[in-house]
Protein backbone atom coordinates (compact mmCIF):
# COMPACT_ATOMS: atom_id res chain seq x y z
CA UNK A 1 0.00 0.00 0.00
CA UNK A 2 1.24 3.51 -0.95
CA UNK A 3 2.34 5.35 2.05
CA UNK A 4 0.87 9.25 3.12
CA UNK A 5 2.45 12.40 3.66
CA UNK A 6 -0.27 14.73 5.59
CA UNK A 7 0.17 18.82 4.52
CA UNK A 8 -1.55 21.77 6.16
CA UNK A 9 -2.41 25.02 4.68
CA UNK A 10 0.71 27.86 3.54
CA UNK A 11 0.48 30.71 6.14
CA UNK A 12 2.65 33.22 4.61
CA UNK A 13 -0.74 34.65 2.94
CA UNK A 14 -3.08 34.41 6.30
CA UNK A 15 -0.60 35.87 8.84
CA UNK A 16 -0.87 39.52 7.65
CA UNK A 17 -4.77 39.18 8.30
CA UNK A 18 -3.88 38.95 11.78
CA UNK A 19 -2.81 42.98 11.93
CA UNK A 20 -6.20 43.98 10.69
CA UNK A 21 -8.33 45.39 13.25
CA UNK A 22 -12.19 43.89 13.20
CA UNK A 23 -13.38 45.96 10.71
CA UNK A 24 -10.71 44.82 8.05
CA UNK A 25 -11.20 41.22 9.16
CA UNK A 26 -14.93 41.11 8.38
CA UNK A 27 -14.16 42.39 4.68
CA UNK A 28 -11.85 39.33 4.74
CA UNK A 29 -15.14 37.26 6.02
CA UNK A 30 -13.00 36.66 9.37
CA UNK A 31 -13.21 37.10 12.96
CA UNK A 32 -10.60 36.45 15.80
CA UNK A 33 -11.11 34.08 18.76
CA UNK A 34 -9.29 33.31 21.67
CA UNK A 35 -8.80 29.49 22.34
CA UNK A 36 -10.84 28.60 25.98
CA UNK A 37 -10.60 25.38 25.40
CA UNK A 38 -7.83 22.94 24.77
CA UNK A 39 -10.04 21.35 21.93
CA UNK A 40 -12.17 22.58 19.31
CA UNK A 41 -9.59 24.80 17.64
CA UNK A 42 -7.79 23.16 15.16
CA UNK A 43 -5.54 25.02 13.12
CA UNK A 44 -5.26 24.11 9.81
CA UNK A 45 -1.61 25.03 9.32
CA UNK A 46 0.49 23.40 12.28
CA UNK A 47 -2.52 20.43 12.27
CA UNK A 48 -2.45 20.65 16.13
CA UNK A 49 -4.98 22.32 18.56
CA UNK A 50 -4.51 25.32 19.76
CA UNK A 51 -3.68 25.64 23.56
CA UNK A 52 -6.36 27.44 25.91
CA UNK A 53 -5.36 31.61 25.44
CA UNK A 54 -3.70 31.07 21.67
CA UNK A 55 -4.87 33.57 19.35
CA UNK A 56 -6.86 32.44 16.04
CA UNK A 57 -8.78 33.71 13.28
CA UNK A 58 -11.49 31.92 11.69
CA UNK A 59 -11.55 32.64 8.14
CA UNK A 60 -12.87 30.86 4.74
CA UNK A 61 -10.80 28.82 2.88
CA UNK A 62 -10.56 27.66 -0.49
CA UNK A 63 -9.32 23.96 0.20
CA UNK A 64 -10.69 22.74 -3.51
CA UNK A 65 -10.14 25.62 -5.71
CA UNK A 66 -9.63 23.78 -8.74
CA UNK A 67 -12.11 24.91 -11.62
CA UNK A 68 -14.52 21.56 -10.92
CA UNK A 69 -17.94 20.57 -9.91
CA UNK A 70 -16.17 20.10 -6.55
CA UNK A 71 -14.82 23.53 -6.20
CA UNK A 72 -15.27 24.46 -2.19
CA UNK A 73 -14.28 26.46 0.51
CA UNK A 74 -15.46 26.61 4.20
CA UNK A 75 -13.83 28.16 7.62
CA UNK A 76 -10.63 27.14 9.29
CA UNK A 77 -9.21 28.46 12.22
CA UNK A 78 -5.48 29.42 12.16
CA UNK A 79 -2.96 30.48 14.54
CA UNK A 80 -1.05 33.40 15.01
CA UNK A 81 2.54 32.66 14.12
CA UNK A 82 1.50 29.33 12.93
CA UNK A 83 4.42 26.82 11.18
CA UNK A 84 3.44 24.45 9.24
CA UNK A 85 3.49 20.84 10.22
CA UNK A 86 6.44 18.74 9.32
CA UNK A 87 5.02 14.75 9.69
CA UNK A 88 6.57 11.50 9.03
CA UNK A 89 5.23 9.44 6.64
CA UNK A 90 1.88 7.70 7.62
CA UNK A 91 1.72 9.92 10.75
CA UNK A 92 -1.99 10.22 12.15
CA UNK A 93 -1.14 13.73 14.47
CA UNK A 94 -3.95 13.76 17.15
CA UNK A 95 -5.41 16.99 15.50
CA UNK A 96 -6.85 14.16 13.27
CA UNK A 97 -6.75 10.73 14.96
CA UNK A 98 -9.12 12.23 17.59
CA UNK A 99 -11.96 13.34 15.21
CA UNK A 100 -14.38 11.67 13.04
CA UNK A 101 -13.15 12.39 9.59
CA UNK A 102 -14.15 12.47 6.31
CA UNK A 103 -12.27 11.13 3.92
CA UNK A 104 -12.49 12.36 -0.06
CA UNK A 105 -10.09 11.06 -2.58
CA UNK A 106 -10.06 13.26 -5.90
CA UNK A 107 -8.93 11.70 -9.17
CA UNK A 108 -6.22 14.11 -11.68
CA UNK A 109 -9.39 16.23 -12.74
CA UNK A 110 -10.04 17.55 -9.24
CA UNK A 111 -13.43 15.12 -9.25
CA UNK A 112 -14.10 12.77 -6.12
CA UNK A 113 -13.58 9.23 -6.52
CA UNK A 114 -14.24 7.89 -3.14
CA UNK A 115 -15.47 9.05 -0.03
CA UNK A 116 -15.83 7.82 3.43
CA UNK A 117 -16.27 8.40 7.02
CA UNK A 118 -13.90 7.18 9.39
CA UNK A 119 -12.56 7.34 13.15
CA UNK A 120 -9.10 9.82 12.73
CA UNK A 121 -7.30 6.80 14.21
CA UNK A 122 -7.91 4.15 11.32
CA UNK A 123 -7.75 7.15 8.26
CA UNK A 124 -4.30 5.78 7.86
CA UNK A 125 -5.21 2.62 6.37
CA UNK A 126 -8.08 4.35 4.23
CA UNK A 127 -5.86 6.42 3.09
CA UNK A 128 -2.81 4.12 2.33
CA UNK A 129 -5.23 1.97 0.36
CA UNK A 130 -6.96 4.68 -1.94
CA UNK A 131 -3.61 6.13 -3.06
CA UNK A 132 -2.59 2.71 -4.04
CA UNK A 133 -4.77 3.59 -6.92
CA UNK A 134 -3.09 5.45 -9.38
CA UNK A 135 -6.66 7.10 -10.32
CA UNK A 136 -6.14 8.96 -7.14
CA UNK A 137 -4.24 12.18 -6.78
CA UNK A 138 -4.84 13.50 -3.53
CA UNK A 139 -7.12 13.39 -0.50
CA UNK A 140 -8.76 15.93 1.51
CA UNK A 141 -9.90 15.11 5.17
CA UNK A 142 -12.54 17.33 6.65
CA UNK A 143 -14.28 17.46 10.14
CA UNK A 144 -17.18 14.69 9.97
CA UNK A 145 -19.40 16.46 12.13
CA UNK A 146 -18.66 19.93 11.37
CA UNK A 147 -17.47 19.72 7.42
CA UNK A 148 -14.57 21.59 8.19
CA UNK A 149 -11.38 21.09 6.10
CA UNK A 150 -8.40 19.58 8.24
CA UNK A 151 -5.77 18.90 5.83
CA UNK A 152 -4.37 16.85 2.55
CA UNK A 153 -3.03 13.68 2.09
CA UNK A 154 -0.26 12.85 -0.83
CA UNK A 155 1.56 9.78 -2.15
CA UNK A 156 4.74 9.76 -0.73
CA UNK A 157 7.31 9.35 -3.50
Amino acid sequence: MADFLLSGIDPAPLQPLFDLDDAGLAAHGAVRRIADSARGFPCRVSLCNAAVGEELLLLPYWHQPAASPYRASGPVFIRRGAVPARLAANELPPYVAQRLASVRAYDHGDCIVAAEVVEGGQAGSWLRAQLDDPRVAYVHLHSARHGCYLCRADRVG
